[in-house]
């Protein structure tokens, strides 16, 4: 085979089967083990369009799920960093930008371009379509926490200020969703799953 592009976009597609190793902190619903970033990334893509005609501002929905499949690729190399460990969020940063340069430069120039230009803008979270991302990339944890009776919440201590910090970008995305994530957390805190503090 001679096609050099065909060949690194291949090599690209075998090395996303990492992510299903990479384990996240988020078990699934029924407990029965964590979830990995490969069922992350499908699962918030499917929320996200199923979801999209609750957002206060029209957006561009095909690109909100481009950022959502993408968004975590950097994890093959970095790792999960769990929300709310702050010890492992300090180097975050660092960790993923190095972990960025190598699997977008697995690429052509002008694909790796666009996938990590997609990428830095859910990172930066700016545009509408970035909050949006963002905010589906913080409720399905927040829904998996909620459904399977506190899971990680009541793992790490969790408390109320910290969930409602954590999915303040819903707030700027839709009022609808944000104020039934709301209703969430302070029915799971009158359950038991989170701490007030």
């Amino acid at each position: 085979m001679s096609n050099q592009r065909l060949l690194k976009d291949i090599e690209f597609i075998v090395e996303l089967d990492k992510m299903k190793s990479v384990l996240r902190e988020t078990s699934l619903i029924d407990n029965s083990r964590r979830e990995n970033d490969a069922e992350h990334s499908w699962h918030i893509s499917v929320m996200a369009m199923l979801l999209a005609e609750y957002a206060d501002d029209k957006i561009d929905i095909c690109k909100v799920i481009k950022m959502l499949l993408i968004h975590d690729l950097v994890e093959i190399y970095a790792g999960d960093t769990f929300c709310y460990d702050v010890e492992a969020n300090k180097d975050k940063e660092e960790r993923e930008l190095k972990a960025a340069d190598r699997i977008f430069g697995m690429l052509e120039e002008d694909k790796g371009k666009e996938l990590r230009s997609l990428w830095e803008e859910f990172e930066e979270m700016k545009t509408k379509e970035a909050i949006f991302a963002a905010s589906m990339d913080r409720l399905q944890p927040f829904f998996n926490n909620y459904y399977s009776g506190g899971g990680t919440w009541k793992k790490f201590k969790i408390s109320k200020g910290e969930i409602y910090a954590r999915i303040a970008p819903l707030k700027k995305a839709s009022q609808e969703l944000w104020k039934f994530a709301s209703n969430m957390i302070e029915d799971a805190y009158k359950k038991g799953y989170i701490s007030t503090n």
